[in-house]
């Protein structure tokens, strides 16, 4: 990462750090997504009943959250980092050799639990240790992480899914955890914005509840977030698959491509919420989505339906591209390890019935995809622009007091 130069070893690491932890953490998650009709195969099931392993990931990402953004809160962002990423990897792991259907939903929920706590740790992490005028760019890099790691995933089912197979992609995540948790041990100092004293002068609770309205208006703001995101992701490759019968090197291809995209447009967008503000920087890229909608759902060809997906997964991760900074700005001191990743992985449990629901939506209309992708995309994106429009903005609150 040599746009890092010129920064302290310290920030460096720490943004190297999140990202990293993010990235694995989605990678582990979106294998999933290009082997649903795999896994159906293998358990002699319909692709609807697979797809829960995407709900319940969702539904119980809050729980990990909430406890390990406690513990970071109480002992330390560096060493709850170390362990959450150890046990997402090894759940991702185990899920390879699921003996049966039950199993494998009840392996991919235990990794939810683990999935949910990383995002806010990592940010608190990174936003703890830089200084504010590298927030922006920051947020967008580190949320370009999620896109990232689906595009690791794509890479990963385009050449060597063949070699593989559904149980060897999930397999595929754990040797480079493994070298992530080494290389935070090693070189990742702790926040300077985190100190024991605090973490023993205030408790999590008594934050919270002093807040509660600012967080059940985040909870709805992340709510309509994560149904834009899962809704335009998780189920495109199987849209792709089963209506319009692109091969597996097709929907790689694809995917590749608008995952790159995605790690543009968090990057821009990202950057830019530094020079116009994080509201306005997400309202305006939000409100896009909408016409781009009916290319990326209703196009015929293969290539206008990969530039839809490029163009809407630049505008999905951009306006996310803002989130990491703007949560963290407004979260209340003292439980900016938990608030966050909480409020972002509670509204994931209430969008975690998106794949359930296109699913269905699509069976009931004959096997249609279009119809369900583009409705989510479009209602969630003009819920977005409004939440961000009415809500607090907190740009370059005070964190920590850095020393030169």
């Amino acid at each position: 990462m040599t746009f890092l130069r010129g920064w302290t070893p310290r920030e460096r690491h720490a943004v190297i750090a999140s990202y990293l932890g993010w990235s694995l953490d989605a990678f582990d998650y979106f294998v999933l997504v290009f082997v649903l009709s795999d896994v159906a195969q293998t358990f002699r099931v319909d692709i609807i009943r697979v797809a829960l392993a995407l709900t319940l990931t969702l539904a119980f990402r809050p729980l990990g959250a909430f406890i390990f953004g406690r513990l970071a809160d109480r002992y330390g962002r560096r060493p709850v980092l170390m362990i959450n990423i150890a046990c997402y990897s090894l759940f991702g792991f185990l899920t390879a050799f699921s003996p049966s259907l039950t199993a494998f939903l009840v392996l991919r929920s235990l990794f939810g639990v683990a999935m949910g706590g990383v995002w806010g740790i990592g940010a608190s992490l990174a936003f703890e240790t830089i200084a504010r005028d590298k927030r922006g760019f920051v947020s967008g890099l580190m949320q370009s992480g999620y896109a990232t790691g689906y595009l690791a995933a794509s890479l990963v089912f385009g050449f060597l899914y063949a070699w593989l197979g559904w149980r060897g992609m999930f397999v595929a995540g754990i040797v480079p955890a493994f070298f992530l948790i080494f290389y935070i041990w090693s070189q990742v100092s702790e926040a300077p914005g985190w100190n024991l004293e605090r973490a023993r002068a205030s408790t999590t609770f008594s934050v919270l509840k002093s807040h509660w309205q600012l967080a059940l208006f985040a909870i709805v703001m992340m709510t309509a977030f994560n149904f834009f995101s899962h809704g335009t992701q998780d189920l495109y490759p199987t849209f792709l698959q089963k209506q319009h019968h692109f091969d597996h090197a097709t929907v790689s291809t694809i995917a590749i491509l608008y995952n790159i995209a995605a790690i543009v447009g968090g990057l821009t967008v990202g950057s830019l919420s530094q020079r116009f503000g994080r509201k306005r920087a997400a309202v305006a890229t939000a409100l896009v989505a909408v016409p781009v909608a009916f290319l990326w759902a209703f196009s015929s060809t293969a290539a206008l339906l990969g530039l839809g997906a490029v163009l809407m997964q630049f505008i999905v991760q951009g306006v996310w591209g803002v989130i990491p900074a703007h949560l963290n700005e407004i979260s209340p001191e003292g439980a900016r390890g938990t608030f966050p990743g909480t409020v972002y992985q509670l509204g994931n449990l209430i969008a975690s019935v998106n794949a359930v629901l296109q699913t269905a939506i699509a069976e009931r209309t004959g096997g249609d995809y279009a119809i369900a992708l583009a409705g989510v995309a479009i209602v969630s994106s003009l819920v977005i622009a409004l939440f961000m429009a009415l809500g607090p903005q907190a740009q370059d609150v005070e964190m920590v007091e850095l020393k030169p």
